[in-house]
């Protein structure tokens, strides 16, 4: 048994990535104190899930503890880079299985613990769905794009008249050949869209500066707006495809919802059990 003053090493390096994406010989040493006192406290648990009644009879198969390793394992490119992080935080293909059996079975455990949850009802659900109304509408959005024509004073052919000017050409030439759009905007425009030929995307109310945002939101599909002013400069902007708002019926938000639920049932299941458990005996 895992004395007072030392850490498995796995435990370590699983609380390291979990806090920092990092093993622990990266860390700080303020994160790696950090990492400890998770890394104990975890492992304090561990043992008291292990010790309980409910882990009498939990066996891992072989099936199940290889599925696990070469999980692991997989991360990696090859044997010798498997090896060597090994290696770096002092494990050993024995340890990491010895420490993947442990977590395998804890984790068997709890999910025997987390299946006494009792089971959403219909009731249930239909309080969520009409209690949370905002999860299962989806607001109207639009495909769109814009041309940009920026105002700088310091720059000749972007002063504001010069702007102006060129964004006007610009409009002219659309309204004889709207299928342009993408080529004036990939010539033109001095936004970073202009190499995806000027496409914002599919956006929402509120995405997009103000005086652009008013006026997609009352554009037809395919529509082309005349010239919009905001803080950036001069825009023209197109609406591509009209998005229709869209709230989900109970009927087919029903399996999210019951998930959901039956997820969070699992969980207050496991924490009241796990608050039960006397802690381990260390001088054991």
């Amino acid at each position: 048994m895992m004395n007072q003053t030392s850490i498995e090493p796995y435990t370590l390096l699983r609380a390291a990535l979990s806090l920092f994406q990092k093993a622990p010989a990266e860390l700080e040493q303020l994160q790696l104190r950090q990492v400890e006192v998770q890394a104990k406290n975890e492992y304090e648990i561990e043992g008291r899930v292990l010790n309980s009644a409910e882990a009498t009879g939990v066996v891992i198969s072989d099936t199940e503890l290889d599925r696990a390793y070469k999980e692991v394992r997989g991360r990696f490119e090859d044997e010798d880079a498997f090896l060597a992080a090994l290696n770096a935080n002092s494990l050993d293909v024995d340890m990491l299985k010895a420490a993947l059996y442990r977590q395998c079975k804890v984790d068997a455990v709890m999910d025997r613990v987390a299946a006494r949850a009792p089971k959403v009802n219909e009731v249930e659900i239909g309080i969520f769905y009409h209690s949370h109304p905002e999860k299962f509408h989806k607001p109207e959005t639009r495909q769109a794009r814009h041309i940009l024509i920026s105002i700088n004073p310091d720059y000749p052919d972007n002063t504001r008249e010069a702007a102006w000017r060129r964004i006007n050409e610009i409009l002219g030439t659309l309204k004889r050949k709207p299928h342009k759009f993408a080529d004036l905007a990939l010539k033109h425009s001095e936004c970073p869209t202009a190499v995806q030929g000027g496409e914002v995307g599919t956006v929402a109310k509120g995405t997009l500066f103000p005086e652009l945002d008013a006026v997609l939101f009352n554009l037809k599909e395919d529509a082309i707006s005349d010239v919009v002013e905001t803080e950036m400069g001069f825009h023209v902007i197109q609406c591509l495809k009209i998005i229709p708002a869209e709230t989900m019926s109970l009927k087919k938000a029903t399996p999210k919802i019951q998930q959901i639920m039956q997820d969070r049932y699992r969980r207050n299941c496991q924490r009241t059990w796990l608050a039960s458990l006397p802690a381990v005996n260390r001088s054991a």
